[in-house]
């Protein structure tokens, strides 16, 4: 059991090796929702427990961006790089 909770769960072979420029340089603007979805091969400065949570976008600080989350039962501030983030785009602004 301990090995299944370490173990890192691995990228589609399309997917591997380089990071697409284009996901690394992404901009976001206030108040856009996003998804939180680690990048493997970049290591991540934010808790392991937010992969796969939804949050908006506040503000940008230096290259990272401010995004609030819902963390338990508590609205938190996380500063997470943009290559870690995935735009979530509502059917009706189509």
């Amino acid at each position: 059991m301990f090995f299944s909770i370490l173990m890192v769960r691995r990228k589609n072979i399309r997917l591997r090796g380089k990071i697409s420029l284009s996901r690394y340089f992404q901009k976001f603007k206030e108040n856009d929702s996003v998804a939180v979805k680690r990048e493997i091969s970049v290591g991540a400065s934010f808790p392991k427990r937010l992969q796969g949570r939804t949050g908006v976008v506040i503000g940008k600080k230096g290259k990272a961006y401010i995004v609030k989350l819902k963390d338990q039962s508590k609205e938190k501030e996380f500063l997470i790089n943009a290559i870690h983030l995935k735009k979530i785009v509502s059917p009706s602004s189509k």
